[in-house]
């Protein structure tokens, strides 16, 4: 497997994104772009590149808020998010830094990019969507589902959106909202919505019951049998 940092920028902020696929065989892949937490492009995004990579994808996790930039906490995770919440416009052109960046990759084939996003990360790669960009599918594990707000475009992308029913960030009254969204949008959509799960269920790390983020394990292994075969439909 081959894996580097690749520094891209956006509004003069450096970004660094990790990127990561497996050399064996020639040709060009598919390429996964992946939107990080709350709390930064850390880890976890991290071993989600890798993974990806090992299903035979280019996988690029990008960097929304700056090389090195990592929130400790709550607090400071909530300061970083939330000029993109207050600025859809700044987050979707962040976001299309990142997959032009990730396009721009010898290996990848430019025509075949889906995008998947976690939480904070699920309300950008929906974002990108919803900017009706040129992606074959998005994917939106227990992300946050508040509309732009901005000039509405046709999404040309399929989405798949993987939901805990009890996630008290986006309660069932605002998924029903999405999915009217969606299909005013004329959205090929899908929504997968776990009973009696909360919000970050494919985090082994969560475990705030009063915030509401709890890791899920059939949760987390049942969507990710979900995204496996909305890829391979996506990229088929």
């Amino acid at each position: 497997m081959q894996t580097e940092n690749i520094e891209y920028s956006h509004k003069r902020t450096t970004l660094e994104g990790f990127f990561a696929y497996d050399d064996a065989g020639d040709g060009k892949r598919p390429g996964v772009l992946i939107c990080h937490a709350w709390a930064g492009r850390g880890d976890f995004v991290i071993d989600k590149a890798r993974q990806l990579a090992g299903r035979g994808y280019a996988a690029f996790a990008l960097d929304m808020f700056g090389k090195g930039v990592l929130g400790s906490g709550p607090e400071e995770n909530q300061k970083l998010m939330q000029p993109f919440v207050e600025d859809r416009a700044l987050l979707r052109d962040r976001m299309l830094a990142g997959l032009l960046t990730l396009a721009d990759q010898s290996v990848v084939d430019a025509d075949r990019i889906a995008v998947i996003g976690f939480c904070f990360g699920g309300l950008c790669a929906l974002d990108l969507a919803r900017s009706g960009a040129d992606v074959r599918g998005v994917i939106s594990f227990h992300g946050l589902l508040m509309p732009a707000g901005l000039a509405k475009q046709k999404i040309k992308c399929k989405v798949l959106t993987l939901h805990g029913y009890d996630d008290p960030m986006a309660p069932p009254e605002q998924l029903s909202e999405f999915c009217r969204e969606m299909t005013e949008a004329g959205a090929d959509w899908q929504v997968h919505a776990y009973g009696n799960v909360k919000h970050a269920f494919t985090n082994p790390e969560a475990n705030n019951p009063d915030m509401g983020t709890v890791y899920d394990g059939n949760a987390d292994r049942r969507s990710w049998q979900a995204a496996y075969h909305f890829l391979d439909e996506v990229f088929a």
